[in-house]
């Protein structure tokens, strides 16, 4: 619907305003925010550069004209008027072919401005006329006929011809919404499915564009060899049968001479071929004016054109003639002479020779090769006559003696099928002559309206050669004998071209007309395929084309030429056109299909962006066309449309890890969007089944002060955790506010996008801004992920100088993302030593990871080295599990049951039952104590800076250390690691409990408070603790120093927020002298199961 604007000019609100503005404007005091030197506007914010607007200082006469605009003067230099706008839209040029893309870096690559003077008619079809109406049509589409019969023949040609009638519709669709630059099909397909579909199915097109040179190459050598001047033929058979090996040899020599000189005539200039599409488009309409003619003229006047019979076999009049066995010396002469026919069929020439059987029992006969089209042979032509390879090309119907048990001799004159029939090699051969219909797309940049003329020309020419295509189905199977339509290469004709004879006035007309038509597309195809790959090199997306990129100064693709000419030579070296059809064939055909799969998914996502002027399309149509397309493919040949499909998706494959990412605005990103709403909304119900659950990590990053990242290896772990499968978000806060820290926030983000990338970690990055660590770090956790993708374990590194922090509460911070992740149900992982890990490039060769089970909390333990070690870093390493057994437990059926329970798990592992006992508590445990709570006492009450707090510090330490080491020597030591009992009996539990209740152990203890009174004071529930951190702490050290990773689990925070920080004491001494450290805290559900 066409849509009214009304301009309406605003009145100036008081006489002498317009000397007022001039004044304002050359004022030397601008107000800020005015100047055309910003780069942003008065908010502070960057915008989003206009793809219509180029010049970024525009003048400020212009901007600032009155005082009507003052209000909206600050941001002017990214939001310009209108009036701005549409004088720069008014004079927007197409950009030339091959450009890096039409957004990027306009104004150094714009042409000097055209303006397009080509319309509809000169421009589109004329160019579709020409590409579609070929090579196939002179020289095969007679013997698609002949052998497949009427019928079957408009089948294949009325099933192509839907196929480009549909790829047209949807590429009219396509090219109607919006300006299409010079670029043609490739521009399409990659700006609406994306780079990697653009780049694979371009270069299939610039294949297909390169092969179908190589397949016009070889039918101007065919008419040249066959039908102008055959004894040109370098090559000769020498030996009966070996004609087409012959002619092969010189397509392949003469191919290659005419490529080489095509290729000279393309790097000399382009224009002189552009300046002679006119006269090769003239033939092409002359020889279908004459091929009418001659088909009308048949009507009354059909041509005398015998061909010699042998019973119902086809002979060859290359070499004999007249068509008769002997021929009478005279009229009064009973007997004749023999002629060169039976010299052929015979061992002599004398009439007692010795003859053939066939030629014997069979009779000569002459039938008209063109009856006319009133004959009513069309009857006789409906219906398929497939053959194997060297079958004799017989007439139906025709009185013919068999001859049993025959040897077909060589070197008889018949005409014989040089390959074998079928459908589907008829539908290969086919398809290549309804090509072309992109023509008139490709030159969207000179076309006065290309959205009108595309759709307009396109399909007018699609419908115009349609109807030739199926109207010469109908007239040649009406006109012509078929055994002269089944003869390929006119050998019945005496070596004419079969169309040629049919044709009006002459045979010449045909002749000459195809032979130009066809060298003038090849030259049309070495012009276009180098511009077609030039442009997808200079896009970037696939990274070794670059250099094709380049060319001569005025920008002629040089480097791309000489590709193409050797992937055309590959073609030419081929040397049979029917071989060479059906692989461009596969290439076109997976363009096609593209291009309506590009139609049908923009149409059904109906994104806001997509109102084509063409409105003749529907999503159905182009899934038809998509669906004839691919079943083409298979028709034609099933191992080639494999391999095309296998070139596309390597081509992809390639593009997608190593190729240059773009942002498109394609249909597939916004497919890929949709489809993740619709599987986040299926998720969004419900936590996932304990068989479907996955680590789905929040990795907590910290940051430098120049936005680095602090520990990388926390990235390098959480790809060997992960291996690509699953949820990745990276997150990291920046203290301070956005508006204050939005740059540093994008150079941060940039910077962890990067080592991601470096390390493989696949996934997302999400950087918060906020006015403290603590409640960025909340909010992440709380907020972090969509709907159902959410993180349910939070990865972060332990903090390892939270004594020595500037905040002596530092390690607040830490403790409650305990507290948050808990409260949350989410699992927590702690790595100790992050910096010690392995990279992704390190193999360990040998090594355990030992997992110590204290308590359970939903298998995580478990789980985790098992995913560890399906990465390459880990896989060698043997998995050790240690759990604790109290004094009430049966060791020996624990380590049973373990073993049972690891089985079921179907998780491969060393099993231990390590057995404490609860002997007495060290003075050890009570100095660590000490030392701690007089350290957490010290740094609540004291309010010292912080060298003071440093020295103060490290003075009680250095006190407890010396305490410690006298009261070592006075007392006993506590019992040695190795001295813990592996296996408990009845008997050492009497005896372990006896000795709790003796006397002995009073004593002992009085002893031990004498030595320093303070430690009585001491709140006994942090002497258990310490208790526990050193005596788990000492069974690790002796049986888990030299694992390459330790999982251990990771005590919760004390419930009374009071003694926060002796809980990181805790933690440092139960890890203490260890190399690598995992601290797992599970979140509060099972994780795995022994169930399917």
């Amino acid at each position: 619907m066409p849509t009214n604007f009304t301009v309406v000019p605003v009145e100036a609100r008081a006489g002498g305003d317009r000397e007022e503005a001039a004044e304002r404007a050359d004022a030397p005091g601008t107000p800020e925010g005015a100047g055309p030197g910003r780069s942003s506007p008065g908010d502070g914010a960057p915008r989003e550069n206009s793809p219509f607007i180029h010049s970024v200082e525009v003048e400020r006469e212009s901007c600032f004209e009155g005082k009507n605009m003052a209000l909206f003067e600050e941001e002017m230099d990214s939001n310009p008027m209108v009036s701005s706008l549409l004088n720069k839209l008014a004079t927007y040029t197409n950009l030339t072919q091959g450009v890096v893309e039409h957004e990027e870096d306009e104004d150094s690559r714009r042409r000097e401005y055209k303006a397009p003077r080509m319309g509809t008619f000169i421009g589109v079809y004329l160019p579709c006329l020409q590409n579609i109406l070929g090579v196939i049509l002179f020289l095969r589409l007679t013997w698609i006929v002949g052998v497949a019969g009427v019928l079957e023949s408009f089948l294949i040609v009325a099933m192509c011809c839907t196929c480009t009638m549909l790829t047209a519709i949807s590429m009219s669709a396509i090219a109607t919404n919006g300006v299409v630059p010079a670029g043609g099909s490739y521009y399409m397909i990659s700006r609406s499915l994306g780079p990697e579909f653009g780049g694979a199915v371009g270069l299939c097109f610039y294949l297909g564009t390169t092969f179908a040179g190589a397949m016009y190459i070889l039918g101007t050598i065919e008419i040249f060899l066959t039908y102008i001047s055959p004894s040109a033929a370098i090559f000769h058979a020498e030996t009966a049968g070996g004609e087409a090996a012959a002619l092969l040899h010189n397509m392949r020599v003469y191919g290659t001479g005419t490529l080489a000189l095509m290729a000279v005539v393309v790097f000399v200039g382009v224009k002189y071929v552009n300046k002679l599409s006119l006269v090769f488009l003239a033939c092409v309409v002359l020889s279908i004016l004459a091929i009418y003619a001659g088909v009308i003229k048949t009507a009354f006047d059909p041509p005398d054109i015998p061909v010699c019979l042998l019973g119902n076999r086809t002979l060859a009049k290359c070499s004999f003639d007249p068509c008769v066995e002997t021929k009478l010396l005279n009229s009064s002469s009973v007997t004749g002479t023999t002629t060169a026919l039976w010299g052929l069929f015979c061992d002599g020439c004398s009439p007692s020779a010795t003859c053939d059987p066939y030629f014997v029992q069979n009779n000569i006969t002459k039938i008209q090769g063109i009856p006319g089209v009133a004959s009513g042979v069309v009857l006789d032509n409906l219906w398929s006559a497939y053959s194997e390879k060297g079958a004799f090309v017989e007439k139906a119907h025709m009185p013919s003696a068999p001859v049993p048990e025959e040897s077909r001799a060589s070197g008889l004159p018949y005409v014989l099928t040089d390959s074998m029939t079928y459908f589907t090699l008829l539908v290969g051969i086919y398809f290549p002559s309804v090509t072309g219909i992109m023509a008139g797309s490709n030159r969207s940049g000179d076309l006065k309206d290309a959205q009108k003329s595309i759709p307009t020309g396109t399909i007018l020419a699609i419908v115009t050669t349609s109807l030739i295509y199926l109207s010469c189905v109908v007239l040649f199977g009406a006109c012509i004998e078929g055994v002269v339509l089944r003869d390929k290469f006119g050998e019945a004709l005496q070596g004419n071209l079969v169309i040629g004879m049919l044709a009006w006035p002459s045979p010449w007309v045909i002749v000459i007309g195809s032979f130009f038509s066809t060298c003038g597309a090849g030259l049309q195809s070495l012009t276009g395929a180098p511009r077609l790959l030039q442009a997808i090199a200079r896009d970037g997306i696939v990274p070794f084309l670059q250099v094709f990129g380049h060319g001569k100064a005025n920008g002629e693709p040089t480097w791309a030429l000489l590709l193409t000419v050797l992937i055309c030579e590959t073609g030419i070296l081929i040397a049979s056109l029917d071989s060479v059809a059906p692989i461009l064939s596969m290439f076109f055909l997976m363009c096609y299909l593209f291009v309506n799969l590009a139609c049908a998914v923009q149409t059904l996502l109906r994104t806001p962006n997509w109102r084509p002027r063409f409105k003749y399309y529907h999503w159905t149509l182009s899934f038809l066309g998509m669906s004839l397309c691919l079943a083409l493919m298979f028709i034609c040949s099933w191992y080639y449309a494999l391999f095309a499909m296998l070139i596309a998706g390597c081509i992809y494959k390639y593009i997608e890890y190593r190729g240059a990412e773009k942002e498109w605005g394609d249909g597939i990103r916004g497919l890929s969007l949709n489809a993740a709403r619709y599987a986040l909304l299926r998720v969004e119900h419900g936590p996932p089944h304990t068989k479907n659950w996955r680590p789905q990590l929040l990795v907590m990053l910290g940051l430098d002060a120049e936005q680095a990242v602090r520990h990388p290896r926390l990235l390098s772990f959480t790809s060997q955790l992960k291996a690509g499968k699953g949820l990745t978000i990276v997150g990291s806060v920046l203290e301070g506010t956005f508006l204050d820290k939005h740059v540093e926030a994008q150079r941060a983000e940039e910077n962890i996008r990067s080592l991601m990338g470096a390390e493989k970690a696949k996934g997302f990055c999400q950087l918060v801004v906020s006015s403290s660590l603590r409640d960025g770090t909340s909010h992440l956790i709380q907020s972090a992920g969509l709907g159902g993708m959410k993180h349910n374990t939070v990865l972060m590194a332990w903090p390892q100088s939270w004594r020595q922090a500037d905040d002596p509460f530092s390690w607040k911070n830490f403790v409650d993302t305990v507290r948050d992740t808990t409260a949350a149900h989410q699992a927590l992982l702690v790595a100790k030593n992050i910096d010690a890990f392995p990279q992704n490039q390190e193999r360990f060769s040998e090594g355990h990871v030992d997992v110590w089970w204290v308590v359970h909390d939903g298998g995580m333990l478990m789980l985790l080295p098992f995913l560890l070690r399906q990465h390459k870093v880990w896989r060698k390493c043997r998995m050790r599990i240690f759990t604790v057994a109290q004094v009430d437990d049966n060791s020996i059926q624990m380590k049973k049951d373990l073993q049972v329970f690891l089985y079921h798990l179907r998780i491969s592992a060393d099993v231990e039952v390590v057995e404490m006992v609860e002997n007495d508590i060290s003075a050890f445990t009570y100095e660590k104590t000490l030392m701690m709570e007089q350290r957490s006492q010290m740094l609540k009450q004291m309010q010292l800076s912080k060298t003071e707090r440093e020295r103060e510090a490290q003075l009680i330490h250095d006190r407890n250390t010396a305490s410690h080491t006298t009261v070592a020597a006075r007392t006993e030591a506590p019992p040695a690691p190795d001295k813990v009992q592996m296996t408990w009996t009845k008997e050492k539990l009497s005896a372990e409990r006896l000795k709790e209740k003796g006397s002995a152990g009073a004593a002992g203890f009085r002893d031990l408070f004498s030595l320093k009174p303070e430690w009585g004071n001491l709140d006994q529930s942090n002497v258990r603790r310490m208790h526990t951190a050193v005596k788990l702490n000492s069974a690790i050290l002796s049986r888990s120093q030299d694992a390459q990773l330790v999982l251990l689990n990771m005590p919760g925070p004390p419930r009374n927020r009071q003694g926060d920080e002796n809980y990181m004491e805790f933690l440092e001494v139960l890890t203490e002298g260890l190399n690598r450290v995992l601290l797992v805290r599970g979140g509060g559900r099972e994780v795995i199961t022994i169930y399917s």
